[in-house]
Order: structure tokens, then sequence, then C-alpha cells
């Protein structure tokens, strides 16, 4: 027992010294756990992807369990800047490190890449040459336009001239779409998708959005971290809500919506997996008079849908209803965030194109 306490002890002073205290996957505060064959301190959630790499980690919690006074020695003479030395040598640029509120997806093939793969340890020439290359093609599953079947198209992410390309065949010499990486967001949407590594890509064409929804079949090969620090716009909603027309006598019709931040757009679709958007609302600034308020009205689905929202811009009053008072709190709350925020010139720009619609 004297020994169980000394050496959960030493763990936790440990774990105190700088470079411990930060999860060393997502850097997460105060790490709990340790792979005690890597030599690493982590967050219970990273700990749980560990397990899953049971050739090359093995983890235990530093409070809870035994701990033998050679795995503590160990511990002691590697740690997280020791391990991050190794593991992440030879991280490019591009490459995303996922935080703590990162989704499990983009942290577990993170973990995969470092550890089980060694893919920056600078051990592996031919990754060193496909890092350090001007582009990178990969082949995809996408969602076909007119209907549910994926099919096989090919990606290339060029860092030449910061575009994302697709091809409809190997041999094609012209791509579909050429999309640039300053009009492209990329969102995990396993659900959507119905795939483990489902990833939506939006991105502008002829200033509408448009939607692209592929999957990696093993996700070991991904586009997906080379793309999140490229991310142009950040969703902080979504969901179905009953939108009415112009005048507001028109029928409430049942849509699906995207809020995005970065270019204060709020999207609507018919479907979570249209292609191209609908059309789109401008969300200002509280300044520029924008407001976003309760409106517990009754919409045209029998009263089931009866938690409203009220948006109020410079051009008109847009009502919405949705079917939970938790939904219409999560819309309310997302919507006043965007206002909240002051506008930048290229707002006001995109305020000008969108407000010619209304």
């Amino acid at each position: 027992m004297a020994s169980l306490e000394r050496n959960n002890k030493i763990l936790l002073d440990l774990v105190r010294q700088p470079g411990n205290n930060l999860c060393a996957d997502c850097g997460a505060p105060d790490p709990d756990w340790a792979s005690y064959t890597l030599g690493i301190f982590v967050c219970l959630n990273c700990s749980g992807m560990h397990r899953n790499l049971p050739d090359v980690s093995k983890v235990k919690s530093i409070r809870l369990d035994l701990w033998e006074d050679s795995l503590v020695q160990f511990m002691r003479e590697r740690g997280n800047f020791a391990a991050k030395a190794i593991f992440e040598k030879c991280v490019p640029a591009f490459f995303y490190q996922p935080r703590q509120k990162d989704c499990t997806v983009l942290k577990d093939q993170w973990i995969h890449a470092k550890y089980e793969r060694r893919e920056f340890t600078g051990e592996n020439n031919d990754l060193h040459q496909v890092y350090s290359s001007d582009s990178f093609e990969t082949t995809l599953w996408k969602k076909g336009k007119d209907n549910k079947q994926f099919l096989k198209r090919i990606f290339v992410l060029s860092q030449k001239d910061f575009t994302l390309r697709y091809f409809i065949k190997e041999d094609s010499k012209v791509p579909k779409v050429i999309i640039s990486m300053k009009d492209l967001n990329a969102v995990f949407q396993p659900e959507k998708v119905g795939h483990t590594n489902g990833l939506q890509i939006s991105y502008l064409q002829d200033k509408r959005s448009r939607n692209l929804f592929v999957y990696h079949e093993n996700g070991q090969v991904s586009l997906t971290p080379r793309l999140i620090p490229q991310l142009t716009r950040h969703c902080l909603k979504e969901g179905y809500m009953e939108k009415t027309g112009p005048t507001q006598r028109e029928p409430f019709k049942k849509r699906w919506f995207t809020l995005c931040s970065m270019d204060r757009k709020l999207l609507y679709f018919k479907t979570p997996l249209d292609a191209t958007e609908l059309g789109a609302v401008f969300i200002g600034s509280e300044s520029h008079s924008y407001s976003v308020s309760e409106n517990n009205g009754k919409s045209s689905r029998g009263g089931r849908w009866h938690c409203g929202i009220t948006l109020q811009t410079p051009f008109r009053e847009f009502l919405f209803m949705c079917e939970q008072e938790q939904e219409q709190r999560e819309w309310l709350e997302a919507l006043r965030k965007v206002i909240s925020q002051p506008m930048t010139p290229e707002d006001y720009a995109n305020e000008a194109i969108l407000s010619r619609g209304k």
C-alpha cells in the first residue's frame, strides 16, 4: 500500500509539470490518465482512443490504478515534451492538430497518425515526400446530385494555387469543379452522410452555396486534416425550422437551416443533404438594426410548431417556427451571438448582395 501511495504521488507531481499538465493529444488541462507504453499524460477522452491501439498504447489512471516502480520510472524519463519531440518531429505546417473541443473523429485520426502509423517521426521518406508536395490526391466516395448513391471521385488539394478540385474519372483531364479554398468550408457530418468518416464540403458557386457530401472508406488517408486549417466559415447551428414567405401571409414551409458565423449567413435547404441552397438570409449586427426575439405564435402544422423566432433586419422581418422550446433557445442564442459581433467591410458587401434579392 505504501508503494502504491508513493507511486501515485510521484505521478501526480509529474502531471503538474509544464507540458505534462496538458493532454498530449488535444491540450485539455489537468489530464488524469497516462499511456505507460508511450510515456505521455492524456485526458479521459483521448485515453479511450488510446485503448483502440492496444499494440501501441496501454493506459492507466494516475489516481486509481496500481503503478509498478518500473512504469513510474519510464514516465519520469519520458513525459509529454520528450514524446512530442519523437512523435511530432515532422508535423507538416498545414496539418491540423485537434484541440479539446474538436470532434472525436478528428482526434482519433490524429492519434492513429501519430502513434500507430508514426507519420511524423521522419522515419518514412515516402510520407515526407507526400506531405512536402504541392498537391495531395485521394479517392473519396461522393453522393450523387440527383440520387442517394455514392460514387468514387478523385479529389486533388493544391497548395500551389490554393484550390480543391474533383474529377469524375481517374483519367479525366478537366475537373468537374474547381473550388477556391477561400470559399470553402469543411465540417464532419457522420450522421448526415451515414458514415463514420463523413464530411460535408460547402463552397460558393455563382454566389450560392453548394454542398458536397463525401467519405473515405477507412479514414486513414483523408483530406480532412488538410482542409480543417483552411476553414472560412463555421457552423454555429443546424436544424429544421418552418419559414414563412416574404409577405408572412404565405403558409409556413419546413426547411433545413444552417447558420454560418464567419460569413453571417443563415442558409436554408429543402433537406439536409441538398447540394444547393434555396436561399440565404444575411445576419448583420445590432448597431445596424438587426435583432432577434421570441415569437410564440402558431404555424400551419396544427399548433405543433409553436416556438417562434422573429428576425428583424433593415429590409424586412423574418418569422421562423421551431417544434421544441430547446431548439428555439439554441437558435436564439446562436443568432444573438452573430448579431453581437461587429461587421467587417466584406460583411457590408455580402449584405448588399443578399439585400438585392429581398
